[in-house]
């Protein structure tokens, strides 16, 4: 069958692009006509795939930002004559921005999928939950990341649509952390959503000693203000800013870890939990999302810097304790293994066959 991807910006680190290209290259891989489209080329690119099994298209090369009356018009008639060349299939439209630019242009053999990356909480508090109320009901679905998150949409939205699909794990390694290097591991864009100084402030909190430190992986415009709060905090020698770490370099990264910490104010299903995980390193996270909730690391309330400090304590103290809680966590990520959740897409497709 004929699968198409769009996303605002295909090439940008985030979660949303490594997901899209992380399932075209495994539907690809399946002998399906695949197609990745950017409506709008990324300020600062970033490889997924080192050999894409599926199509690559740019719209326009200018970066998500203001446009003109007729950079709209022109951007418009390349997305109709594109997909107007298309064989009958699906369009998966990837954010509520995709959807409200796209859902109008697409030909009637492409039959829309409209896909939320972020969690029930998030889009209660923003645009995004006006915007999904009124664009995805009329889409053939509506995909969200956990049974929670797709049962609350249905819900608080009004959606008769709601279909559940977690993110996938790109590769399934076969080692895994022997949770002894002392270190606790944060991955993210240095940006405000992700409060890497509340992780900062819970790492120097927990009574971690010497040489435990905390590594964080990830570029970004906050990576001044964190290099001050950790001197403010005291721990700016053992706070590490790591920069950008190519994708074929993160498993060494987690096999050196013993923990890992998400502090987000608002996540959708991070992809680093899975990928954690499946190395067996246990995860402190703040209990901010259906998705966070399914992967089951430890979980401490939103934004409750003591409450992480204390748990992030409690596994630096006992190897033990970390054992246990990886190995269960290595046993619950099989459920996102690539070809998993690959098969819970092809039945999404056969069910809108029907």
């Amino acid at each position: 069958m004929n699968v198409v991807f769009a996303c605002l910006d295909a090439d940008t680190l985030g979660g949303i692009q490594q997901v899209t290209h992380t399932l075209a290259q495994g539907l690809a891989g399946r002998g399906h006509e695949v197609h990745v489209i950017g409506l709008h080329r990324s300020e600062t690119p970033f490889r997924y795939v080192e050999r894409p099994r599926y199509h690559r298209h740019l719209v326009s090369r200018t970066p998500v930002g203001p446009r003109g009356r007729l950079d709209r018009h022109r951007d418009r008639r390349r997305v109709r004559d594109l997909l107007g060349g298309m064989r009958p299939g699906y369009a998966v439209l990837t954010s509520p921005s995709v959807v409200s630019r796209l859902a109008g242009l697409l030909p009637e053999r492409l039959r829309a999928i409209g896909q939320y990356h972020g969690s029930y909480e998030h889009a209660s508090g923003c645009w995004h939950l006006g915007s999904i109320r009124k664009h995805y009901p009329g889409l053939e679905q509506a995909v969200f990341l956990s049974e929670d998150d797709a049962w609350r949409f249905s819900e608080g939205a009004l959606l008769p649509n709601a279909w559940a699909l977690p993110n996938p794990l790109a590769t399934w390694p076969d080692r895994v952390s022997p949770l002894t290097g002392p270190r606790v591991l944060g991955v993210g864009r240095l940006e405000g959503v992700k409060r890497f100084d509340r992780l900062i402030s819970a790492f120097a909190r927990s009574g971690a000693p010497p040489p435990w430190e905390l590594h964080l992986i990830g570029d970004g415009a906050e990576l001044d203000r964190l290099r001050a709060h950790a001197a403010r905090e005291g721990v700016a020698e053992r706070v590490v800013f790591r920069g950008r770490v190519p994708a074929g370099e993160m498993p060494g990264e987690y096999r050196a870890a013993s923990l890992l910490a998400v502090s987000s104010e608002h996540e959708g299903l991070p992809v680093v939990l899975l990928e954690a995980a499946a190395h067996g390193v246990p995860a402190v996270a703040f209990d901010v999302s259906g998705g966070v909730r399914s992967a089951r690391p430890v979980l401490v309330p939103p934004g409750d810097v003591d409450a992480l400090a204390e748990r992030l304590g409690r596994l630096i103290r006992s190897e033990h304790e970390r054992r246990r809680l990886g190995a269960a966590a290595r046993e619950r990520a099989e459920a996102f293994r690539l070809d998993r959740v690959l098969d819970r897409w092809e039945a999404l497709f056969t069910h809108l066959d029907r």
